[in-house]
């Protein structure tokens, strides 16, 4: 079918494990998003391999939620292309692009390449603080991380406290690689044109690399480097792992 626009209806579908993860989902969304039980919330989006599933389930709650997209000036231009089809195809009508100041680019990385000695100063000025920035007038923000992803994301909750006091959202923490994909045919969602190559996580263009059969999603990710995650989800220096927040709401 064209993707024009997806009717956010809900098809019919058994009563298994992944419908009723979806369920859940909508559940904590629309508390989060419709209900405002935490506050102003921001969903921060890669618009990468399996994002159209949080941002359709985003866009049945409100289309009119803020979605923040980093654009890291180092992106696939696919990625840019596919963020622009999945804003029509859903609806979406607050995507706000956040990147570098022109001017902190050219003083930190002027030829482009300090990604390959410094991945991870390279992520800090790219993307940790122009998201800091971006998120200062929210209380919150919504990410699309899952347990099944990769080790360092193996016991991700539902609800995280942030040590600046800021609530992080995992709605899709528990979701299996399975879900995800059932979830895409099941709403017909437009595929990133990278998957189809083996691209499984997909991140800046000099840092992402197929994945190779049975590794990790996030293996082509910093290939060949000890490091494996942006940035975004640390804390002091530390990777957030547990749950810090009260997930019984």
């Amino acid at each position: 079918m064209p993707h024009d626009r997806i009717e956010l209806k809900h098809p019919a579908a058994p009563q298994d494990g992944t419908f009723l993860r979806i369920n859940e989902t909508r559940d904590v969304l629309k508390r989060v998003l419709a209900e405002k039980q935490h506050g102003e919330i921001a969903v921060v989006s890669s618009f990468g391999a399996e994002s159209a599933v949080l941002l359709h389930l985003v866009a049945e709650v409100d289309p009119a939620t803020p979605v923040i997209f980093i654009d890291t000036r180092m992106l696939f231009e696919e990625t840019l292309a596919y963020k622009d089809q999945l804003i029509r195809t859903l609806g979406l009508t607050d995507v706000r692009t956040v990147s570098p100041d022109g001017k902190v680019i050219r003083q930190n990385d002027p030829y482009g390449r300090m990604h390959l000695s410094e991945p991870d100063a390279c992520c800090g000025f790219r993307k940790t603080e122009v998201l800091r920035n971006a998120l200062a007038p929210f209380d919150g923000w919504i990410t699309g991380r899952k347990r099944f992803q990769a080790a360092t994301r193996d016991t991700v909750e539902t609800f995280e406290q942030a040590s600046d006091g800021k609530l992080k959202v995992n709605p899709l923490a528990h979701w299996t690689k399975e879900d995800i994909d059932a979830y895409f045919e099941r709403f017909d969602l437009p595929p990133h044109p990278l998957v189809e190559h083996g691209y499984l996580s997909i991140g800046c263009a000099s840092c992402t690399s197929a994945v190779k059969p049975g590794e990790d999603v996030r293996a082509g990710r910093w290939r060949g480097s000890d490091k494996t995650e942006c940035g975004i989800h640390f804390e002091n220096g530390k990777l957030v792992r547990g749950s810090g927040a009260n997930t019984s709401e």
